[in-house]
């Protein structure tokens, strides 16, 4: 996969934006950052297009800035000389797939069928965009296509939203969604970057779905362990649940039989996508503790630690 495919993967939701203003291309690139989205497929369907994926670029260049509806290699050559990262278009045009490839720009062209998909494989694509994913179909069609075309990955865009991000981005061949739910062109019209913000920030969160899982307690002992336990169990009802290294009273609280990571013990924090939520994290200035990842049997990350404490504790992620 292409590094910045690899990217857009790891950020998980491209706002797809329409803007008629240049003027408001900074402030809402500046929304999206500030809501933990730091990318962007500028739609090339308007005059200010290629001005604004300038400006965005320029005044954050840590952004991820892409064009869309992009139909001709002559738009290909302005969004790029613009600071386009990606191209992405609603249909697969072999001609600008291959301008692209010559030049080593990621392309994302648009399928709606098993006979895009294979004129896709056969110019040695892998990720494509599915569109407009809900009205043909959405996650069923997606799974439906991605059982024969086992190396192929998805960007569906198109009715994308609050609602369904999260079912979409659940299915391993979805490299990311596209969707516009939180950069409308209301909201950019009336210049509501406020409320931008915090719609981008809720996505992230629908996304990601932290949530706390339990606390870990540091005890000296299996004794002090087994009365920590047994305190909540006697106060809250929670059942004890013995376990090789530690404790348990009922799902929420651990009693280590031996102090484990942190001063006074651990917090897990569960999420929907831990590689996403690493990825986000590390973009928000948080590092993590070498070699404190946990892996199933599969091979898949399960667990991580946090490098610093918080209040005496450590923090480790869990893959829900």
């Amino acid at each position: 996969m292409h590094p910045v495919l690899e990217e857009i993967q790891k950020i998980g939701i491209v706002p797809v934006v329409v803007l008629n203003d240049a003027n408001d291309a900074k402030p809402l690139a500046e929304a999206l950052v500030k809501g933990s989205l730091p990318c962007a497929e500028v739609t090339f369907r308007t005059a200010a297009a290629e001005e604004s994926i300038k400006i965005m670029t320029e005044a954050y260049p840590e952004m991820l800035i892409g064009a869309g509806t992009v139909l001709t290699t002559e738009q290909v050559d302005r969004a790029v000389a613009a600071g386009a990262k990606f191209i992405v278009s609603p249909g697969l045009n072999p001609k600008t797939v291959r301008y692209c490839q010559e030049k080593n720009i990621p392309v994302i062209p648009g399928v709606a069928n098993p006979s895009d998909i294979e004129a896709a494989l056969d110019l040695g694509l892998e990720t494509v965009k599915f569109f407009p994913a809900e009205a043909l179909g959405g996650l069923k069609m997606i799974k439906a296509m991605a059982a024969p075309y086992t190396s192929v990955t998805f960007m569906p865009t198109g009715g994308i939203n609050a609602d369904n991000i999260r079912s979409y981005l659940d299915f391993p061949k979805i490299v990311a969604c596209g969707g516009s739910w939180m950069v409308s062109a209301a909201l950019v019209k009336e210049k509501k970057f406020d409320e931008i913000e915090a719609l981008t920030r809720q996505a992230v969160n629908e996304m990601l779905g932290f949530e706390l899982k339990h606390v870990g307690i540091n005890c000296s002992s299996e004794a002090e362990a087994d009365a920590t336990a047994k305190s909540f169990e006697d106060l809250f009802g929670f059942g004890r649940r013995p376990g090789n290294t530690a404790i348990f009273a009922g799902s929420y609280i651990e009693c280590t039989k031996t102090p484990y990571m942190g001063d006074k013990g651990h917090i897990a924090v569960g999420t929907n996508d831990l590689p996403r939520a690493i990825a986000y994290l590390a973009r928000n200035g948080y590092a993590f503790a070498e070699n404190s990842e946990k892996y199933d049997k599969n091979g898949n990350m399960t667990a991580i630690y946090l490098k610093d404490q918080i209040g005496g504790f450590a923090v480790h992620l869990l893959q829900k």
